[in-house]
């Protein structure tokens, strides 16, 4: 029965009264004087002031709930020289990177660009600016899982964002710097992809950077990567979901396993994950056991 319904029993009883003779009413006026009733008004009106402080609260518990996971998971000591084996946060992270890729695995990640430095070379890769020419020219260290999934919902991004979070809290730093979650990319196809989601809508893009067959869709903010490294961006964003116990919705997952499946790890992963390892201590494990993948994407049937 309503709360509202039982506080105003004892009224409507009084309303319907009225329209009573005076033997039924006298009845009726006992009946809605009985302690009976006043127990059951005085109940609904405890019930519905209850309701009223919980109506008060959920908001302040629900934005107390989406902002704070601040999961412990993946927490570990950082180091901060060359030479040690260990994870770093993002800027020493950006220090060994380019030992990691050197000689054969000196190729841009999304547009397959050899570059020089920093410096991208257009030509390798028939690469034509889209907007912004000046960051084109650059290769950037990009978040296959972007920065914001890491840290949008920890307590730091609520505080003060991302350099808060890069700042103040060990775990995202850990996060952050992991050598696993980083790749070179052009600075301009870095910045277009931004924290859009990975997705496949065609099979025959528009290019909107040359020859480059990686494309950005502004209006639904997706991004689809070319084919050549999906299956290292699904197992990429497995470790990364599992080491930081971090969400993936039903549809990234299906994508995901669908990526792992369609493009099985190649010799650029594993040379990779050797140096990553050397440097950091701990791979991928979706990259060193293939089998690991059942785990995440179970048979169906």
């Amino acid at each position: 029965m309503p709360t509202y319904f039982l506080r105003y029993l004892a009224p409507l009883c009084a309303v319907i009264l009225s329209a009573c003779t005076d033997d039924t009413a006298q009845k009726l006026n006992d009946f809605a004087h009985s302690k009976g009733v006043k127990q059951i008004a005085s109940l609904g009106e405890q019930l519905l002031q209850e309701q009223q402080q919980t109506s008060r609260q959920k908001p302040q518990d629900q934005a107390a709930t989406s902002r704070e996971p601040d999961s412990q998971a993946g927490r570990a000591n950082l180091v901060t020289r060359r030479g040690q084996v260990g994870h770093r946060d993002f800027n020493h992270a950006k220090q060994v990177l380019p030992d990691i890729f050197r000689g054969s695995l000196k190729d841009e990640f999304y547009c397959g660009c050899q570059y020089k430095d920093k410096t991208v070379d257009f030509a390798s890769c028939g690469y034509t600016p889209r907007k912004n020419a000046a960051r084109a020219s650059r290769i950037e260290w990009e978040h296959i899982v972007p920065a914001w999934n890491l840290g949008h919902q920890r307590q730091c991004w609520q505080n003060g964002g991302r350099k808060q979070c890069s700042d103040k809290d060990p775990v995202y730093q850990v996060a952050e710097g992991d050598l696993n979650n980083l790749v070179p990319a052009v600075g301009e196809v870095n910045g277009d992809r931004s924290n859009f989601p990975y997705g496949a809508w065609t099979r025959n893009p528009t290019p909107i950077y040359g020859q480059c067959q990686t494309v950005v869709d502004f209006k639904l903010k997706r991004a689809q990567p070319r084919a050549e490294v999906r299956g290292r961006i699904a197992r990429v964003y497995f470790y990364m979901h599992e080491r930081y116990a971090l969400n993936l919705s039903k549809q990234d997952r299906q994508l995901m396993c669908a990526w792992a499946k369609t493009y099985p790890i190649d010799d650029w992963e594993r040379e990779r994950n050797g140096r990553i390892k050397a440097v950091q201590g701990k791979g991928n494990p979706y990259v060193e056991k293939p089998e690991s993948l059942a785990s995440q994407c179970p048979k169906q049937g």
